[in-house]
């Protein structure tokens, strides 16, 4: 009954005076109070977190606990004993000193690790919508890494993600000049795209780019990419034995451009919590976060399938029973002895053997190969079975690949077994029928108006597109083109009530908002999804 009675508490916290003399982002927990039963995973974490910062005080209020001290004595039945007295003060005593806290303690360690355990299934679903992303597609590229001191590093990708060209421009010292070279820089290799990072100077940037393509007449898309983390990848092991001759900044210019083309493969060579979709990421259990965010990379990769002649060795590395060695391997065979003309060629890169290839080979595409089935999701030990219904039509295996009117004609019923069940063979033909197919969606740019370039040029009752960057539970986080997200709160995401954000909004939608308020000293931004939003005026 005592530790139920620390379970109903209120948690309370406060701020510890010295500290408050500037403004803090813990401000609202100055003076809280909350049932723990009630508290959500992010007001619990915020507080542990002011707490370990030296900013707040907490602590666990039973709503009677002098009643605690009560129960203690009528079961003991102290009465009117001679010795109640001291009894009763000894009670108190390890009520106070011994009992009170370590119940505490439990009480709140529990809690912590609710919340902890909902914050990193917060984070893993947030890092599955952003690596499933759709992808612009293998196309040319020109990537743009916005500077303002050391100029604006451009690099060419081909569709394959091959660099081939840098240059700098530096609009801030002549922007006619800037505009004219990275016009003649993208009339050279005629990207079907720009990627820009979103970074300081990326609007501005995106706005020359634009301004130079559409003077010079030309309908090149100009895309904002979401450059978090590029920074890190830049200096990243992986990035230096891919460039071991290029700057830093051009290292970020080209994972901007592929995370245009392909944001998976490209965002697999980051630590995921660099990525900056998590909520109080540093706060949890970072051997179970590492455990859930790998398991999340694993399954994203796998359900999209991986290209094996294109794969970068950290993507191969996430596909199953692979592993960083092996896949370092494939990549070494693969430069060695040239591309893979079929899956079955995998048995001969050093250390793969039979298990792992049958773990591996159905995620593996090989596109152009020898065996048609190779560029589809279907695993080699079903193409026996392919090869029985094409005989039973009268037509090549190859003949199966792509046709859906061929494709219909199997009866599915003709061909179940104790080894093949119809669920395995519905996915069968709808894979010969569309064989490769991505799982993500189409690709659609993100449409931030040209006239909103910082937090200044924004005012409460403004509608406009944003881009969902990080869903929390609290809200979602809103990209407005203008270098601040700004905040749909929970209670604002939906005319409705709205019991978790995720229901809602997921990262990388394209959803309307209107701006409720902004505050221009904390640099913060109020929005609302809502169809009849109340408009509510800055604060000074």
């Amino acid at each position: 009954w005592a530790r139920v009675a620390y379970e109903r508490a209120a948690l309370v916290s406060s701020a510890i005076k010295a500290k408050t003399q500037q403004p803090t982002k813990f401000e609202q927990y100055y003076r809280y109070r909350e049932p723990l039963a009630r508290a959500p995973s992010h007001r619990v974490l915020a507080i542990e977190r002011g707490v370990s910062e030296g900013v707040l005080r907490a602590k666990l209020e039973p709503e009677e606990p002098e009643r605690l001290q009560r129960q203690v004595e009528q079961r003991y039945r102290l009465g009117r004993s001679p010795f109640a007295e001291p009894l009763r003060e000894a009670i108190a005593d390890a009520f106070k000193r011994l009992v009170g806290p370590s119940l505490e303690r439990s009480v709140r360690g529990v809690a912590r690790e609710r919340a902890e355990r909902e914050a990193i299934e917060v984070f893993a679903g947030n890092l599955r919508n952003l690596l499933l992303a759709a992808p612009y597609g293998a196309k040319p590229v020109v990537g743009i890494d916005p500077g303002l001191r050391t100029g604006c590093k451009c690099v060419a990708l081909a569709g394959t993600g091959k660099f081939l060209e840098t240059c700098t421009v530096y609009p801030v010292r002549d922007e006619a000049r800037a505009a004219a070279e990275l016009l003649a820089f993208v009339r050279r290799h005629a990207p079907a795209a720009v990627a820009v990072g979103n970074g300081t100077g990326g609007r501005e940037t995106e706005a020359l780019a634009r301004r130079a393509l559409k003077d010079a007449g030309l309908a090149t898309l100009v895309v904002s990419v979401n450059e978090a983390g590029a920074s890190v990848y830049s200096a990243s092991e992986v990035a230096r034995e891919e460039f071991p001759e290029l700057d830093l900044t051009v290292r970020g210019a080209i994972s901007i451009a592929r995370r245009l083309q392909d944001p998976l493969a490209e965002l697999v060579k980051l630590d995921p919590k660099s990525i900056g979709v998590g909520q109080y990421q540093h706060d949890v259990d970072q051997t179970l976060l590492q455990a859930k965010l790998r398991e999340v990379v694993e399954s994203c990769v796998n359900a999209v399938g991986v290209e094996l002649n294109t794969a970068s060795a950290a993507l191969l590395s996430y596909v199953a029973g692979v592993g960083p060695t092996l896949a370092q391997r494939i990549v070494a065979y693969r430069e060695a002895e040239g591309p893979f003309v079929s899956r079955a060629q995998l048995t001969r890169v050093k250390g793969l053997g039979a298990k792992t290839f049958e773990q591996a080979a159905g995620f593996l595409r090989v596109q152009g190969g020898s065996e048609p089935l190779d560029g589809s999701a279907v695993h080699p030990e079903r193409y026996a079975l392919v090869g029985r219904m094409a005989r039973d039509l009268g037509v090549e295996r190859a003949a199966l690949v792509g046709s859906a009117s061929q494709v219909r004609r199997i009866r599915i019923a003709d061909y179940v077994s104790d080894e093949v069940g119809e669920p395995t063979l519905r996915d069968i033909l709808s894979e010969l029928e569309k064989p490769g197919r991505d799982p993500r969606e189409r690709f659609e740019p993100p449409r931030f108006r040209d006239d909103l370039n910082s937090i200044e040029d924004l005012s409460p009752g403004l509608r406009l597109e944003g881009v969902v960057t990080n869903v929390t539970a609290f809200g979602a986080f809103v990209d407005l083109g203008v270098h601040q997200d700004g905040l749909v709160h929970i209670s604002q995401l939906a005319d409705r009530y709205v019991r978790d954000p995720h229901e809602v909004v997921k990262v990388g939608d394209r959803i309307q908002v209107r701006v409720l308020e902004v505050d221009l000293q904390r640099r913060r931004i109020s929005l609302s999804a809502r169809s009849d939003a109340p408009e509510r005026r800055p604060r000074a």
